[in-house]
């Protein structure tokens, strides 16, 4: 049966053939609806219902108890929700059921648009010889007091920085890199103007070394709200 998007456009997101195997399908407006959930290894199994966007966008509504208020999650919201031990790796956590078996969502067709929606907005902050661009931050430890360089040249460095800026405790043993503890010296003053800009060495911040939003530094499995706008905003620009 046609929802309110194939009667207006002819578009189908998903094939019957794609869904056929995956239980508790519902084609309702401009999302699919299917079963999901995500196991703990303490809780058990928390069950929700998880609805794909055309534009990417996905949300759960967790029905892990009958009184369970939380709706409209992202997955790594409702990861984090049902106690997953291993979180921040939504795709391999949250499953579906296809053909009786738990089937973890990168595994499934359900992520088609999502990984659309992230291939389109890549490459939206470049500097001039078209690579991402993010100057060097400092964060202060909470323990010593002294201030520690992060380098944000990959997702992975951002994600690291975001992290860290989140963590109201963060201290120097939390570092990945480096292998600093409180007892290394602060990096000289001198050092500290250095940051890695393409355009001035010594710059103190230019719109070719500060970025207020890309997908480099933004994540979709991230629930604060710099994240979620910014996820919002891209995939509803597609």
């Amino acid at each position: 049966m046609a929802n309110g998007l194939e009667k207006e456009t002819g578009f189908t997101m998903f094939s019957d053939d794609e869904l056929k195997d995956v239980n508790g399908v519902k084609r309702v407006g401009e999302y699919v609806e299917v079963m999901c959930g995500c196991t703990s290894h303490r809780y058990g199994d928390a069950v929700g219902r998880l609805r794909v966007f055309v534009n990417g966008y996905l949300e759960i509504t967790c029905e892990c108890t009958p009184g369970c208020q939380e709706d409209k999650l992202t997955p790594f919201a409702f990861e984090k929700h049902s106690g997953r031990e291993t979180a921040r790796k939504w795709k391999n956590n949250v499953w579906v059921i296809v053909n009786g078996e738990k089937v973890p969502l990168y595994k499934t067709v359900l992520l088609k648009y999502y990984n659309q929606a992230l291939r389109t907005t890549n490459g939206s902050h470049k500097s001039q010889n078209g690579r991402a661009c993010h100057r060097d931050e400092f964060i202060r430890c909470t323990r010593c007091n002294k201030e520690r360089r992060f380098r944000l040249r990959t997702k992975e460095g951002c994600r690291i920085h975001h992290d860290a800026l989140a963590d109201p405790n963060w201290n120097c043993s939390n570092l990945p890199y480096d292998k600093i503890t409180c007892d290394n010296e602060e990096e000289r003053g001198s050092r500290r103007v250095y940051r890695g800009c393409t355009r001035s060495a010594a710059c103190k911040g230019c719109t070719s070394c500060v970025c207020f939003g890309c997908e480099i530094c933004r994540f979709s499995d991230c629930t604060c709200q710099t994240c979620t706008d910014f996820t919002r905003n891209a995939i509803v620009k597609t």
